[in-house]
């Protein structure tokens, strides 16, 4: 392949929409986890905030082990179907299992209950990464052109939001409204729905896609503490998972505290407004994510991200003058909000597989794998500590777990004001520390271009 190969588009459309549609089960779940959990947590499983939070991280420690893990493997993984490619054939069932298990209540002790949600935890976060991280690893592996790889993200996080979109209404409409009287049994049909979509959309993924064949090469044997040194020795690669972390640091603040916030501090109900609240977020993520990736082919991502940030963080700082009854206003900077938290889906996702290419460069070794496995465990820890923080600083501050499965008690003020700082300025903080990290970020687009045309040229002289 030649240098002005690399520049032109290669991919079909049906390729990018097949591609895409992988993400529609783990976005379910991620949406469902992000605005739900907690709440189910503690007001319909019956945990204290502060150990509802500590199942979190505890599950994520063990993210220490297997995201990198997984993509160390699936680097050694040697098959006739490619490397990625069976993780998610194979890797589904599990996964989608691990789901509906996180959302049944069994009789147990209070100490039972935190032991099974951890043990849940942890196998529904290792059935998530055996399953995303060899997906996400397809990108760079699919096409070496950089709008190509700009586009299957584009694709990708199109059905992220739409999969986002469809748990949200879905998840309200059985739980806080079919089955209002029984939220256990709701949250227990949602999770067999979404377990079917997990499996479904891994199988469209695997049969309408194609990677190379493996089966006769060797494989790198490359242990976990070195892929760690690897990860970690790569500039870009600090600079992309700090963007990374960051941006989703924040998305998770305030998913996970924006049914508080509609329901304790607004007053919303948290049926059918929360569920217009959710839809309209969505729906503008969903359409800026198409609007800015196709932007960035004229503008580039450097700046679409420097022009979209800003615009969340008023949205950000415009939430903590809300006051109680205006639900309307709330509904209105959620849909604003979109313009850029659609930035955190798309951006940092395509400038991973640069990071790819410049190891490429300096080692002469493709290692997809280990950098998308570091990538998604130190995103997933930095999010876990978030929301053990979280938890913590909900119980130190008061918050009252509801006492039934429609009664949730007037919180203290103490409890109202840490949920609102929580959600505001944590945010509008790490926001701010993710455009520094744009702005210095080392690859220019002419950069990148010269990246490739030696890469070419190297390829070619072996």
């Amino acid at each position: 392949m030649t240098a002005a190969q690399i520049q032109k588009r290669t991919l079909s459309l049906s390729s990018k929409l097949a591609y895409g549609t992988g993400d529609l089960g783990p976005a379910m779940v991620s949406m469902i986890k992000g605005f739900f959990l907690l709440n189910f947590l503690i007001n319909i499983a019956g945990l204290p905030p502060g150990r509802a939070g500590l199942v979190l991280l505890v599950s994520k420690i063990w993210d220490a082990v297997n995201d990198p893990l997984v993509g160390t493997l699936t680097d050694r993984t040697r098959t006739r179907w490619g490397r990625r490619r069976p993780w998610l054939l194979f890797g589904s069932i599990p996964f989608a299992l691990a789901f509906v298990l996180h959302f049944i209540v069994p009789p147990l002790s209070p100490a039972g209950l935190f032991i099974y949600y951890v043990i849940v935890a942890m196998l529904l976060d290792a059935g998530f990464t055996a399953v995303n991280v060899p997906y996400a690893a397809l990108t760079p592996e699919l096409s070496q052109n950089e709008q190509d790889r700009t586009d299957l993200n584009m694709y990708r996080f199109s059905f992220s939001v739409l999969g986002g979109l469809v748990a949200a209404v879905m998840y309200n409409t059985i739980v806080n409204s079919v089955f209002a009287a029984d939220p256990q049994l709701g949250n227990l049909i949602q999770g067999v729905i979404v377990a079917v979509v997990i499996v479904a959309s891994n199988i469209i993924v695997f049969a309408y896609t194609s990677e190379k064949d493996f089966s006769e090469d060797e494989p790198d044997q490359i242990p976990y503490f070195q892929g760690l040194k690897i990860a970690l020795s790569s500039v870009p690669f600090l600079y992309v998972t700090g963007i990374y972390m960051l941006t989703w640091v924040s998305i998770q603040f305030v998913q996970s505290l924006i049914l508080f916030f509609f329901r304790d501090w607004v007053g919303g109900d948290p049926g059918t407004q929360f569920t217009l609240l959710l839809f309209g977020l969505q729906l503008s993520i969903f359409v800026f994510i198409l609007m800015w990736g196709n932007l960035s082919a004229s503008m580039g991502r450097r700046k679409i991200f420097l022009i979209g940030i800003p615009i969340w963080i008023v949205v950000q700082i415009g939430l903590w003058f809300v006051q109680p009854g205006q639900i309307n206003l709330v509904i209105l900077l959620s849909i604003l909000a979109g313009i850029g938290v659609s930035l955190g889906f798309l951006i940092p996702w395509s400038l991973l597989p640069d990071v790819v290419d410049h190891d490429e460069l300096r080692t002469g070794q493709r290692r997809e794998g280990v950098f998308y496995g570091f990538f998604v465990f130190l995103q997933k820890f930095g999010i876990a500590l978030g929301l053990f923080v979280q938890g913590q600083v909900l119980e130190w501050a008061g918050y009252v777990g509801a006492e039934g499965a429609d009664i949730f008690p007037q919180q203290p003020d103490s409890a109202l004001l840490a949920m609102r700082f929580l959600m505001v300025w944590v945010p509008v903080i790490l926001l701010i520390g993710s455009m520094w990290l744009v702005y210095k970020y080392p690859f220019t687009r002419k950069k990148l271009q010269e990246m490739q045309a030696e890469l070419v040229r190297r390829r070619e002289a072996r």
